[in-house]
């Protein structure tokens, strides 16, 4: 977003504000000092006062709890992602209980962390795991990155603040393969609607306000956003006022997206929803910079957790329960180190067979983007919010039962390592994607060590409908970037191109890139490839759940951060309800 518009002024003074409150709570400036600067930045007196107060509040009890670790707590939760966020309040809400939140990345405070235009430039960063999928053929060979959030808020600290809940048939199936009604897409309305703060066009069948996650249509779009909905009506997809609610209900559509980004144009993380609000509280203790080696269980009970902190390696117990909320990646390792997992996997570790359970790992699942459908414009129009402000679902396939397209309208050049050799520095793109991917790949651990690598065999586009759905994706994706409503912004398209065939597949291969969207690795079911059951518990194993997107038996329609969410808030319903 650029500094000469409202959003943009708004935004570089919420980093100016951003970074005063950093260095208040870290202790290098003072109550009076915060309150005389902010108040310099616009912000009311009051308002500063109030700001200065719980940021000394936080910060003074942050750093007296850290002093005085206890030997347990109620309960552990391991990662402060778009699910341990959601759990973690939840269960702090209890005053009557002690909550330890770990989390092995840190504050999520950096300049590329709260602006939202700059999210991609964080991937390979300091706040990315670095993961790489291992070269297979449906890449051409090639290794993609694998972005995972390492600080708080996990990826919804690195990701584009999309707010996508998700097609209605997504949870139904759900439902269907746990058992359970409450995963199914009726009772996940309601709880959408109870969390939710949207702004915008009021939709009280379907969408909620005043909730605790502030999301709103883009504000102040690029002209190519709407340009974008425009060219997918002049092919024959409809246009909506809601990339959610009624959209996701049938057979698709286009619109301006739903963000995760503030009045000040500064990126809301899930903590900053869910954490931020409560952190003054004492029974709430969160630790950065807290690498989770295992579980450690007493037979088949988890008893408490071992971690990396503060130079050494430390064990906590717990009195309840410990939940696993550390990724599609991260929580099928920790399982596998603390020996819950396929057994002759864990015997070829090395690992004592607590729990064999071959599910752990497998059914590896995320969507696919082709980074190089891209025209070039007249003249460059400077990147707004996100830089990716219109979508849409479609089929591929009229007689599929949901949408299993969804391409993103990105207003920037972006493209793999490959076809960034053809990009123009000032080019758009629309970045077709594919959202119901039949393949299914699988994780190998090479070390029980927590810091070892582990092997992504994601096995991207293996499957042939994958690759015939991207085909039909490219196709609509040129249509509409070559419509009508696109032209003022084309000079020329840069590629595909009117390719087919082998060339077309080869460029498929060479431009696909991870929509980082990795999922069901520890998946909730009833079948002998299930982890957890429809409560997130582990199978053969007690008082250990997992809340993240592992548990996911199918990857949702669309970006994931909010069936994340999703799942933490039904883990903390199980938990209450007892």
């Amino acid at each position: 977003m650029t500094s000469d518009t409202p959003a943009g002024r708004a935004q570089a003074i919420g980093r100016q504000l951003d970074h005063i409150e950093a260095r208040l709570m870290a202790g290098h400036l003072d109550r009076r000092g915060f309150i005389r600067m902010a108040t310099m930045l616009g912000v009311g007196t009051l308002a500063a006062t109030t700001m200065a107060d719980k940021a000394l509040a936080i910060g003074a009890n942050q750093a007296e709890l850290k002093r005085e670790l206890q030997p347990r707590y109620d309960y552990i939760v391991c990662g402060s992602g778009s699910s341990g966020s959601v759990v973690a309040r939840r269960l702090a809400e209890d005053t009557g209980v002690q909550v330890l939140l770990l989390e092995a990345g840190g504050a999520a405070d950096a300049p590329s962390i709260l602006n939202p235009a700059v999210w991609y430039t964080n991937i390979g960063g300091p706040f990315d795991w670095g993961y790489k999928t291992m070269p297979r053929p449906g890449l051409n060979n090639r290794s993609i990155a694998m972005p995972m959030g390492k600080a708080i808020g996990g990826g919804s600290s690195i990701n584009a603040t999309v707010w996508a809940r998700g097609h209605k048939n997504d949870y139904d199936r759900w439902a269907r393969e746990t058992g359970d009604p409450a995963w199914g897409y009726q009772h996940v309305l309601e709880i959408f609607k109870r969390i939710e703060d949207r702004q915008g066009e009021p939709d009280p069948a379907r969408r909620g306000k005043g909730g605790l996650v502030f999301m709103q249509p883009a504000p102040d779009a690029s002209p190519l956003a709407p340009a974008m909905v425009q060219g997918c009506a002049a092919i024959g997809i409809p246009a909506f006022a809601d990339h959610n609610g009624a959209m996701m209900e049938g057979a698709g559509g286009a619109a301006i997206a739903n963000l995760c980004i503030g009045k000040d144009g500064r990126r809301r993380n899930v903590p900053s929803h869910y954490l931020y609000p409560i952190m003054d509280q004492p029974n709430l203790t969160i630790l950065t910079q807290a690498l989770v080696h295992k579980v450690t269980l007493q037979g088949k009970k988890a008893v408490g957790v071992e971690f990396e902190w503060d130079g050494r390696v430390r064990k906590i117990g717990v009195a309840r329960e410990v939940v696993l909320s550390t990724g599609a990646i991260n929580t099928p390792r920790i399982l596998m180190a603390s020996g819950i997992g396929d057994a002759k996997e864990l015997v070829r570790l090395g690992t004592p067979v607590v729990a064999n359970l071959p599910g752990v790992g497998q059914n590896f699942q995320d969507h696919t983007m082709v980074a190089a459908c891209m025209w070039e414009p007249p003249e460059q129009a400077p990147a707004r919010n996100n830089s990716a402000e219109a979508t849409f679902f479609w089929k591929s396939d009229p007689k599929l039962p949901t949408p299993d397209l969804q391409p993103f309208q990105i207003e920037i050049p972006f493209s793999s390592e490959i076809t960034s050799k053809q990009a123009v520095p000032t080019a758009w793109t629309i970045g077709p994607g594919i959202v119901q991917p039949k393949t299914r790949g699988f994780l190998r651990f090479t070390s029980t060590d927590p810091k070892a690598g582990v092997e992504i065999h994601a096995k991207v586009l293996e499957h042939p409908d994958d690759m015939a759905a991207m085909r039909k994706a490219i196709e609509l994706c040129r249509e509409i970037g070559n419509s009508a409503p696109m032209k003022p912004f084309v000079k020329r398209e840069v590629m595909p191109g009117p390719i087919k065939g082998a060339e077309l597949d080869d460029f498929i291969r060479n431009a696909a890139v991870s929509y980082f969207h990795a999922t069901c690795t520890a998946k909730m079911g009833k079948d002998k490839m299930s982890v957890v059951d429809a409560k997130l518990r582990v199978h053969g194993v007690q008082d250990l759940r997992i809340a993240d997107g592992s548990v996911m038996p199918h990857i949702t329609t669309g970006n994931t951060m909010a069936p994340c969410v999703i799942i933490g808030e039904r883990l903390a319903e199980i938990v209450k309800a007892g």
